[in-house]
This record gives C-alpha cells, structure tokens and sequence, in this order.
C-alpha cells in the first residue's frame, strides 16, 4: 500500500457563494460541475469555520449471561450538517431561517421579517467547494434545519445565523458527494 500525499485537501468556498437551497423536488446535480437549477437560490457568505458534517451512530448491546457483549444493534443513524449564515441583509437567507412567507422585499429593496412560530421548511441543499485539483459538492435532497444558535448582536462580531441541517433520507441516502479531479469527465462519486 503506497501514500500520495497529492490527495490530501483542504475544503474552501466556491467563488460565488458555496451554500444554496431549493424547494424540495428541485432537480438536483449529479456530479460535481454542472450548473445548478435555477430554483437553487445562494445563500451567501459563510463564517470561516466552514461547514462540519456530523455522522451520529448508536447502538444497544445485548448481552449474554454472565455479562459477555454478544451482539450489538443500531439504534440511531443521523447525517446533519452545521454553518453559519453571515449576509444578515440576504433575504433568502432571512427566508430559510424565519420562512419563506415571513419575509417580504419592498420596491426600495427594504426587508420586513415576521418572526412566527414557525416549524422550518425542508429543502434540498447544495454545498460547492473547491478542493486541491478539483472541485467536491454535496447535495442533501432533504434537509431541515433543526438547531439555530443563538443569534447576537454586538459592535465586534458580524451578526449570523449558525443552523444544524438533518439530513433526511431520500431512496436509502444522506446525501450525495461528487468530486471532480481538475475538470476530468471521469469525476469520483461517492455516496452517504
């Protein structure tokens, strides 16, 4: 077995924004390069700390008499993803974190948010990077935001809005990863 330290990679944003959503049914891409619908909308800057994707698996022993782990079961797998939002004068940012009924653009551009009770929409997601050599995009074809940080307002920090998705599953998946090794057409699929 050798090691090629060329496949080693770091993830940075897609120029033009590297997170966007759509209504659920958007078709969605299938590798790592081609445009995205245009019912995908951007959802702008991201913090610096990027995004975190977060496997979560438990299981429940059983045990056999005497105490001996004889078999394990799965009792929980989740898929959820974790940013921050940044451009607080997005409104397509506003509309995935307060409802897409819930925030209005007047004709001078001014924003109206009505923060309601609200369960969030599910959407389907994009996430585009550029990796060493290529690019890697993510799509979750259902994700629902589950967890909103705290959202602060102070004079030495930008306001966002930091949201956990949960990947729901869509015909046995996650999501999807696709890569593509400096625009080769035999680009590397992979599946979560």
């Amino acid at each position: 077995m050798s090691v090629d330290s060329n496949k080693v990679s770091t993830g940075k944003p897609a120029v033009g924004g590297a997170i966007s959503r759509a209504p659920l049914g958007t078709t969605l891409p299938t590798d790592a390069t081609a445009a995205l619908n245009s019912a995908f909308v951007s959802l702008g800057h991201v913090s610096e700390d990027g995004v975190t994707n977060s496997k979560s698996i438990s299981t429940s022993d059983v045990k056999a008499w005497g105490g001996a782990i004889v078999y394990s079961t799965q009792t929980e797998n989740t898929d959820k993803f974790k940013f921050k939002l940044i451009e607080s004068r997005n409104a397509d940012v506003l509309k995935t974190i307060y409802g897409t009924n819930n925030v209005t653009v007047d004709n001078s551009g001014n924003i109206k948010v009505n923060v309601k009770p609200d369960d969030f929409e599910a959407f389907a997601w994009n996430i585009d990077m550029l990796i060493s050599g290529g690019k890697k995009r993510i799509v979750i074809p259902n994700g629902k935001i589950t967890e909103l940080s705290d959202i602060v307002y102070k004079d030495d920090d930008v306001i966002g809005y930091e949201v956990t998705i949960t990947a729901a599953l869509v015909e046995g998946c996650y999501h999807h990863e696709y890569i593509d090794l400096a625009g080769s057409s035999s680009g590397t699929s992979a599946t979560a």
